[in-house]
């Protein structure tokens, strides 16, 4: 392990894990934490766990954030049902403030430690369209940390990376197949049961499997 702390969040998806093996690669004691923030269900923080421990993440926390108390989500809310097809506009699985609400948290862990650096691993690319997940959002996010920081008044400064972002998702797969990253821990369905299996016709599901043959590899994924 390197010197150098970061912290990584990791969803269990298939994104947040090549992150992290990329945040591995690159030298970092690795911070991994998820988020229990109400969403339709646990399976993907049980993925979180299996992706963190096959990746030697030297700590992982997950913290519980109720933002299924808003809802406003077909994440968050069993009311809503999660689309099973291609529509346009922002979908209704995008849930409000998310991505913010998850770096701010890093961000307070970050400084804990004394990590100057934090992982994220969204996509701009092969993604649902979600206006926290874009390059200008995450520029901002990180002038505000700086700003609103003791270690960023005081010139230590952080860096939000995220180095999936202009990747596609054939990309992000075959980078993960580069470092090791086992495919088969990891949860990325809207709505898996409580086995984990996948429902292949979420937004989700349907970016995932085009990405394993756009790839040329073989989609490990186990659906219902």
């Amino acid at each position: 392990m390197g010197t150098k702390r970061a912290v990584v969040l990791v969803s269990g998806g298939l994104d947040s894990a090549t992150t992290l093996a990329i945040a591995r690669e690159q030298g970092y004691a690795c911070y991994a934490l998820s988020m229990e923030y109400g969403q339709r269900h646990v399976v993907e923080l049980q993925a979180a766990d299996r992706v963190c421990t096959a990746l030697g993440a030297v700590e992982h926390r997950t913290m519980p954030i109720a933002l299924d108390r808003f809802g406003g989500s077909a994440l968050t809310d069993h009311a809503i049902s999660v689309p099973e097809a291609e529509g346009t506009g922002i979908p209704i699985t995008y849930v409000p403030a998310r991505n913010t609400i998850f770096l701010s948290l890093a961000l307070g862990w970050a400084e804990v430690l004394g990590a100057s650096d934090i992982f994220i691993g969204v996509n701009a690319v092969d993604y649902s369209g979600y206006p926290d997940c874009r390059p200008e959002f995450l520029r901002a996010f990180e002038q505000m940390a700086n700003l609103a920081t003791k270690a960023g008044v005081e010139g230590k400064g952080f860096k939000i990376h995220a180095p999936l972002v202009s990747l596609t998702k054939a990309e992000i797969i075959q980078e993960g197949v580069r470092l090791g990253v086992d495919y088969s821990d990891t949860v990325s369905c809207y709505q898996a049961d409580s086995s984990g299996l996948a429902c292949g016709v979420c937004d989700s599901c349907r970016l995932r499997a085009q990405g394993f043959i756009e790839a040329g590899v073989s989609d490990p994924t186990k659906y219902i």
